[in-house]
């Protein structure tokens, strides 16, 4: 038999040091076979999490039914069998991308949806995000007579509703979640009632859409359109909806807030063809190459991206520079997850699993190579030595975001301060490091205007969460600071 976990070269492999998003939700009420439509979602969200994935559906004669598998959707949610087991005209999903601690070791009491058991019914919730105070909160619902069954901070809300003493559903939710810090967009379900939240500073994103006569709610705007579903509009920061067969009530339960959406959304995370806040990320992302262009213009013969991620911004720089555009690296789309053990010597070719040079175009050529980030500097390192080897005559890289020096706490998966390279080395540093002919970042300021602020970057009123550029964290992170983590300086 395959084993539980089927080795994933994209989680394991030391090579694939890119940041990593750990969740996606999904919702939608007022639809036959709700379950059919949440798997089509979570499948268009997949990039967000590929660790685990879950579905939980209420039908009026089977009750509240769930089902939480390891792997991709595709593997798993797909099958005739398993959506007729998952019953119902409601139904909500998540795909999870493990923290850096528990990668290959996930329970399954950590997959989400989330359900509890209520005195006014049943409740599943689906969070994208992190609880900055999780281990407070966890601590106290312990003391108190809370029995933890995951390791999730997510769990929190289910057992902070459970002691609430609101009349409903919605309203307990809502009184959890003014216990919870940091950043949260959640979909929950009860018997009849779809519910969707963002946090006051909206960090992760939340859409809703129309489906004939039902609604969904989800991640992104690519996981409506796999279902044929309306955009309607963005869940507003701080904003909690309700959604019955009688139509939608808005409310916001939480003092207003400057949004502070995360810009690594733009950059890296969210699909280029979804759109946030109204504005193509395909579009924002060839903005930022241009912009890249501009700030740090080379003398080169080819512009080529790091697929699949750097394709949008190395397109804009080409078409500012003048450089011609070439697809110089061709990615394996098939390399992902196996079932077959590979060997230390399969596991050493590392990079080269997955990406592959292509060597007529290179040879003797001046290559410009656009990331959309640099992280620990492994990858892009031996994308490097590829090209080298390959016979190109030298080797610029063009990083479509900021330098990457402090990590995140808002639900990404990001490694320790002292990992990243940027925190350690100035960018001629990486540079040499790196041993290529060049390195440049877009400006804070640059990324900034890419994303539509003309006059880039605010440092009184950022209009986002940059902290894993700026290590200015819009909310504390409470729990790392008790194991130590020390905040930016003044001289920093």
């Amino acid at each position: 038999m395959p084993p539980a976990h089927p080795f994933d070269f994209d989680a394991v492999l030391e090579d694939d040091d890119k940041l990593k998003e750990e969740c996606g939700v999904f919702g939608v009420i007022g639809v036959a076979d709700a379950a059919s439509f949440v798997a089509l979602g979570l499948h268009a969200l997949q990039h967000r999490g590929q660790e685990a994935g879950g579905i939980v559906t209420h039908d009026a004669e089977a009750g509240f039914m769930s089902a939480r598998r390891f792997g991709y959707v595709r593997d798993n949610f797909t099958d005739a069998e398993t959506i007729a087991s998952l019953p119902g005209p409601i139904g909500i999903g998540h795909v999870r991308y493990s923290t850096a601690g528990s990668k290959g070791q996930t329970a399954i009491r950590d997959v989400q949806p989330f359900f509890g058991e209520f005195a006014m019914g049943g409740a599943a919730i689906a969070h994208n995000g992190n609880i900055t105070n999780a281990n407070a909160l966890r601590r106290e619902l312990i003391e108190r007579g809370s029995i933890f069954q995951s390791s999730s901070d997510s769990e929190c809300i289910i057992h902070l509703m459970a002691r609430s003493l609101q009349r409903d559903i919605p309203a307990r939710m809502e009184d959890a979640l003014r216990r919870v810090e940091g950043a949260f967009s959640v979909v929950a379900m009860t018997r009849t009632k779809l519910i969707g939240v963002r946090d006051p500073l909206g960090v992760r994103p939340l859409v809703l859409g129309k489906i004939g006569d039902g609604w969904c709610l989800a991640s992104e705007t690519c996981a409506l359109d796999i279902i044929g579903a309306e955009f309607v509009r963005e869940i507003d920061p701080g904003e909690l909806v309700v959604i019955t067969d009688k139509g939608i009530e808005s409310a916001r339960p939480f003092r207003p807030r400057k949004s502070r959406f995360c810009i690594f959304e733009h950059v890296y995370f969210s699909r280029p063809d979804s759109t946030l806040g109204g504005r193509s990320v395909y579009e924002t992302r060839e903005a930022i190459g241009r912009e890249l262009a501009k700030e740090a213009p080379v003398e080169a013969d080819l512009v080529c991206p790091v697929p699949d991620s750097g394709t949008p911004a190395a397109i804009g720089f080409a078409a500012e520079s003048g450089i011609p555009y070439a697809m110089g690296i061709v990615r394996n789309q098939y390399v992902g997850r196996t079932f077959i053990e590979p060997t230390e010597q399969i596991r050493n070719m590392g990079v080269r699993l997955k990406l592959n040079v292509n060597r007529a175009l290179i040879r003797g050529k001046r290559v410009v190579l656009v990331d959309d980030s640099v992280v620990r500097g492994t990858t892009s390192r031996k994308i490097k030595e590829m090209i080298l080897d390959a016979g190109a005559a030298e080797v610029h890289f063009r990083i479509a975001s900021p330098p990457t020096a402090w990590p995140c706490f808002y639900g990404v998966d990001t490694p320790q301060r002292e990992k990243l390279l940027a925190a350690t080395m100035t960018e001629d540093e990486m540079r040499t490091h790196l041993e290529v002919d060049s390195l440049r970042f877009i400006s804070l300021d640059g990324l900034y205007r890419a994303v539509g602020e003309a006059k880039g970057r605010d440092p009184n009123q950022p209009q986002y969460c940059d902290a894993c550029f700026s290590g200015e964290y819009p909310v504390e992170p409470a729990d790392m600071l008790e194991k130590g983590f020390q905040m930016k300086t003044a001289a920093e």
